[in-house]
């Protein structure tokens, strides 16, 4: 009975059926089921074999530290760090200038993988990113149907989403000379569906918007705890006031801790009457509970990463990270966004998906914002940085069980 209670928090805030809390634990992945759950995804997406796809997620993850030393070494010259997935597994760092950088080879995953360095760069991603800063009022003043723009660090480009109306007229190419004339560094327009928040009636997590009355649901993210207390966070654009359905009908409320809406951030905290523990859903439908072993910085992301991510609208899907610094159209962060956000290629996501955990193997990205598309097709998605955490809340987490035997 203890250990039901101690799970109760798990329960209300991870979407475990009541009957199940009270085997949480045992249920719990180990990393290596975590990760060989994720390669099968990634094996069929790069048609490697599950073992090659396994090699190269450790790789992912080990190959972070090195990538992270050469963007400080080369910060004036960077453009931009990616990885590549064909015709060989490799980390390939954008630069700046003519002078040339040796190919490197990381120790990652039990295997060399190869840096490569290409030149050709006009600008440096500081560059790109000051001038989104600088120049978005602007642009959006001028194309205010535009869907948003990022950073590509495989072509050292500001990325400016529009719409088809906006391709028409005054067309692609004259929005590209008058983007590229006010901002000073390169950049490609490209088509893009509506960016939006992802919300639904009828999901796990449900409440209702006091300005519509219209029901709302979203999806839990990661448990995390300030001083004195334990919560999960979701969404800030989701209902403050929140209710965790059970499959028998059984209303569990949640209390409202407080929200962050602005900026860079789209996050509230729930809080529970419990201790809670540092696990989420990789999969809830196939129950593949996961321990929470670290987090990945928004800066040591990269184009390419292979993340995966679980919503109540789509369930547990994976893909790869697009683009590193993002700022979403509109008003879609209570103003203008800053390009601070993550985008994943699709095709998984849609409404009832806000707030979700975004994450490979055991370490955590972000939780899920928005997505790009219309009706059921998702461009992409994208995510807040758990950088972005609220002030006083941290993430919890644990050890996998198998590396303390």
């Amino acid at each position: 009975m203890r250990r039901i209670i101690k799970h109760l928090f798990l329960t209300l805030a991870l979407g475990i059926p009541a009957a199940a809390a009270a085997q949480a634990v045992a249920e719990v992945q180990t990393s290596v089921e975590a990760i060989a759950e994720d390669a099968a995804h990634y094996a069929s997406r790069h048609s490697v074999t599950l073992a090659e796809a396994v090699r190269r997620l450790r790789a992912q993850e080990e190959s972070v530290a090195v990538s992270d030393r050469i963007a400080q070494a080369l910060r004036s010259r960077l453009a931009g760090i990616s990885i590549e997935h064909t015709p060989q597994y490799r980390v390939v760092v954008l630069l700046t200038g003519t002078e040339p950088v040796a190919n490197q080879a990381a120790l990652a995953g039990g295997t060399p993988v190869p840096v490569v360095f290409q030149l050709g760069a006009i600008a440096t991603r500081d560059q790109i990113v000051a001038a989104m800063r600088t120049h978005q009022p602007t642009l959006r003043a001028e194309l205010p149907r535009a869907r948003g723009m990022g950073l590509d660090p495989r072509t050292g480009e500001l990325v400016l989403f529009v719409n088809s109306i906006d391709a028409r007229r005054p067309g692609m190419e004259a929005i590209e000379a008058r983007a590229e004339s006010l901002t000073g560094v390169p950049v490609r327009v490209a088509l893009a569906d509506p960016a939006r928040n992802l919300l639904r009636g009828g999901s796990r997590l449900l409440g209702v918007d006091p300005a519509t009355g219209r029901r709302h649901g979203c999806t839990t993210g990661f448990v995390v705890r300030d001083a004195a207390r334990t919560g999960v966070v979701t969404a800030a654009h989701c209902p403050d006031s929140l209710v965790y359905q059970t499959p028998d009908g059984t209303s569990l409320p949640l209390q409202f801790a407080g929200g962050w809406g602005v900026g860079r951030q789209d996050v509230q905290v729930h809080v529970g009457g419990t201790t809670g523990e540092p696990l989420f859903y990789a999969n809830r439908l196939n129950r593949s509970l996961r321990r929470l072993a670290g987090a990945r910085q928004r800066q040591s992301t990269r184009a390419g990463d292979s993340v995966c991510h679980w919503g109540e609208g789509t369930g547990y899907s994976c893909s790869e990270v697009e683009l590193t610094d993002y700022a979403p159209p509109g008003d879609l962060c209570g103003g203008p966004c800053e390009p601070v956000w993550v985008t994943v290629k699709g095709p998984g996501c849609k409404s009832g998906d806000s707030g979700g955990p975004v994450f490979s193997g055991g370490v955590g990205f972000g939780i899920l914002k928005g997505g790009s598309g219309i009706h059921s097709r998702c461009n992409f998605y994208y995510y807040m940085s758990l950088d972005f955490l609220p002030e006083g809340w941290r993430l919890l987490q644990g050890v996998d069980p198998v590396l303390r035997r």
